[in-house]
């Protein structure tokens, strides 16, 4: 390539939406290219603190520690908080991100998008931008031969048994009665044909989809889109951002590789008593504990014995791999630090992807999962009781971390992308040569 690249890279959510794009940004970076990254402000300092160009991109929201304690609890429900999060805070706000993204975009090479911008679609298909999309965990395909799986909808798990062609029929249903009808509008007055249903089918980009998560993870469907290339988990620590607290490394250093909980970015707003229940589970047990709290409104009211900690945050990557087990929410950015790590895991879903992401971990023989509603201290200590106790759960663990940690998702997406743009610009040149021909 004979030049730095302006690419635009458009995400929206949490961190475990953030931070596989600030992988790929900083990768891009360090081959020369000019990344930007436009997402909500609430990350510019994140963003460019890690030395990377930020774009703003409505809708504007606030700090989740400053968020309505109500909008969050709605967010996270698990049967109406995809709606919720959809209907209120992201279709309404389609036009504004449409003209922040529009002027992101302005001079650039290429667009890359989140599964839920869905104002990059449109973007792309107005100026003629080469596209690629992305999803960041299985179930944004929503495949027949391998059923997403709702938080609410456990039960979809035996479903796979009665095959594709049910499932099939099922999943249609869903997308004919669940429409973006304020992104249909918006493409119908920019006269873009229609191009799909925005919230599945259209999302993906008809020349390249990333799938940014690892082939161990999930692999291959035939009704994936066929440009689809799986890259591998593209991992970003952000150890600069914080460094492991002193007291934590001093804890690590004491003793037994502990059990870690922690809720990632988006559960620890809905936390409720899972600290509470946690620290009873492993009190049971006899096992030291890291709690990853993540706010101080989390912080355990009862006295703690020495072998267990509270820390607001610490970096994953540093962390996990110092555990025993590690109980989390299942977001897909901290089940693929979970992976790595090459420890059991025990996936408690919230919301959203998680309780899929549960399901894909269990079948690599990893991990087990205990739905919110049960999660009490003596049935936590029997599941962790069997990570911990059946060899079977450590050796698996133990080698999907060996190969996890042998791929380099940013760094093939990376590749992925330059070879995409190569191509462009062989297009290109072939239509300056054909042009000239004609002249002459």
């Amino acid at each position: 390539m004979r030049r730095g690249k302006r690419i635009v890279l458009t995400t929206f959510g949490s961190f475990g939406d953030i931070h596989p794009y600030m992988a790929i940004a900083l990768e891009l970076q360090g081959r020369g290219h000019n990344p930007v990254i436009a997402t909500s402000g609430l990350y510019r300092e994140k963003i460019e603190g890690a030395g990377l160009t930020f774009a703003g991109l409505r809708p504007e929201l606030p700090p989740p520690k400053d968020q309505d304690q109500e909008m969050m609890d709605r967010i996270m429900e698990p049967r109406s908080g995809p709606k919720y999060l959809m209907e209120e805070l992201v279709f309404p706000y389609v036009r504004e991100g449409y003209a922040d993204l529009m002027q992101a975009s302005e001079g650039a090479d290429l667009l890359v998008t989140h599964p839920i911008t869905f104002a990059g679609p449109l973007v792309a298909r107005t100026t003629g931008i080469p596209w690629i999309s992305t999803v960041l965990a299985p179930l944004s395909f929503f495949s027949a031969y391998d059923p997403p799986i709702p938080p609410f909808w456990p039960w979809m798990n035996k479903l796979r048994l009665l095959g594709p062609r049910f499932m099939k029929s099922f999943i249609d249903l869903v997308k004919r009665n669940y429409r973006a009808k304020l992104v249909d509008e918006l493409r119908e007055e920019l006269g873009i044909p229609d191009y799909g249903n925005p919230a599945f089918d259209g999302q993906h980009s008809p020349a390249l989809v990333l799938a940014l998560f690892s082939k161990h993870f999930a692999v291959p469907q035939p009704d994936w889109p066929l440009q689809t290339q799986i890259t591998g988990f593209p991992f970003y620590d952000g150890r600069h951002e914080k460094a492991m607290p002193l007291a934590l490394l001093e804890f690590l250093n004491s003793g037994a590789a502990p059990v870690v909980f922690t809720l990632g970015s988006s559960a620890v707003w809905v936390a409720r008593d899972f600290f509470h229940e946690s620290i009873a589970a492993a009190r049971k047990l006899g096992r030291r504990a890291v709690l990853l709290i993540g706010d101080e409104r989390n912080r355990p009211q009862e006295l703690l014995p020495p072998d267990m900690i509270v820390v607001d945050n610490a970096p994953f990557e540093s962390l996990l791999e110092r555990g025993c087990v590690v109980v989390h929410h299942g977001g897909v950015g901290t089940t693929s630090q979970g992976l790595r790590a090459g420890i059991p895991t025990l996936i408690v879903p919230f919301a959203f992807d998680q309780s899929d992401n549960a399901a894909h971990a269990a079948r690599l023989g990893t991990s087990r999962t205990l739905y919110r509603r049960s999660y009490k201290a003596e049935r936590v200590a029997r599941e962790l009781d069997n990570l911990l106790t059946k060899p079977e759960y450590a050796l698996n663990a133990k080698e999907l971390g060996a190969r996890l940690r042998s791929e380099n998702g940013a760094a093939t997406a990376s590749d992925l992308i330059e070879e995409f743009l190569s191509g462009f610009r062989r297009n290109e040149t072939a239509n300056e040569d054909l042009a000239y021909a004609s002249r002459n």
